[in-house]
């Protein structure tokens, strides 16, 4: 099992990320109901704009604050975090 990771941008993406769930909910009714595909439209840029903004805060809080932490450990450490770094801007 994996060792609990939290920032303290956490519980704001969390509430970002269940209104984007919950609005996305309320996009399948609209299709479902037949509204237009414009008003659809918008409304699914607005969720898309959503996730992005969380995964952007998500990324730049690790980076931050994980690659902060990493500059007093040791070398191999060091190396660690640096390929995450790496492996985490392929997200941005």
């Amino acid at each position: 099992m994996s060792k609990q990771h939290l920032h303290q941008s956490h519980p704001d993406i969390l509430k970002r990320l269940k209104r984007a769930e919950g609005h996305l909910r309320s996009i399948t009714t609209m299709i479902e109901d037949g509204r237009a595909c414009l008003d659809v439209a918008q409304q699914l840029h607005a969720v898309e704009k959503a996730v992005a903004q969380a995964k952007r805060t998500l990324i730049q809080d690790h980076i931050d604050h994980c690659l902060e932490e990493a500059a007093d450990a040791p070398a191999r450490q060091r190396q660690t975090s640096l390929q995450e770094f790496k492996d985490i801007t392929k997200y941005l």
